[in-house]
């Protein structure tokens, strides 16, 4: 996990953190029934997965997976990738 991962983690409320981890426990099992899941446009395997006010942008290569950011929707939440 990188620092900028972690930092947003610390910043995010216990409830938030508990969502990111419930969606990231799902998306390792495969299990997308029921996640907002879209592909980013002009990228075939980066995806945002959206839960509330809170953004995953996460990248799938085969059967692993990166989590890209983590972030509460903002305007600037889909920048720098």
């Amino acid at each position: 996990m990188t620092d900028k991962i972690k930092k947003v983690l610390r910043r995010l409320v216990e409830k938030e953190r508990k969502i990111v981890k419930d969606i990231l426990e799902n998306i390792e099992k495969e299990n997308l029934k029921g996640l907002n899941i879209k592909k980013l446009k002009g990228y075939d395997d980066i995806f945002r997965v959206r839960k509330r006010g809170i953004r995953i942008i996460f990248k799938k290569t085969g059967k692993n997976i990166f989590v890209l950011s983590i972030e509460r929707r903002s305007s600037k939440t889909y920048k720098n990738l």
